[in-house]
């Protein structure tokens, strides 16, 4: 049996929609691309880390229809809507590292 690892964060990110209505074409695919790219760079992915890993999935639909790419950071719950791969970049620094949500991308919060 594996040892369990502790998760600071588990993003969902619907990038790549079967039936895409809040967004279309290949801008999920390169949110997705800087999401796995910035995680890596910043180290947010080793399992070893004090503060837990951060897991991240590639989602079919997040079901808030408009403004999308979207992005669900879980457990905090905030939804972070309209990314594009520069936005991506700010919120795993701003975000995921110091810990400050930036308000005026979300779309949504909920408490888990």
């Amino acid at each position: 049996m594996l040892p369990q690892q502790k998760v600071q964060y588990h993003l969902l990110l619907c990038a790549s929609p079967s039936k895409p209505l809040c967004h279309q074409g290949p801008l999920g695919a390169q949110c997705w691309e800087q999401l796995k790219k910035s995680l890596k760079a910043a180290g947010l992915e080793q399992p070893e880390r004090p503060e837990g890993v951060v897991l991240r999935t590639k989602a079919d639909c997040l079901r808030l229809c408009s403004n999308g790419p979207v992005l669900l950071v879980w457990p905090s719950g905030h939804y972070y809507g309209g990314l594009t791969p520069k936005r991506i970049e700010r919120i795993v620094a701003q975000h995921l590292i110091n810990g400050e949500p930036i308000t005026e991308w979300l779309i949504k919060q909920n408490s888990f």
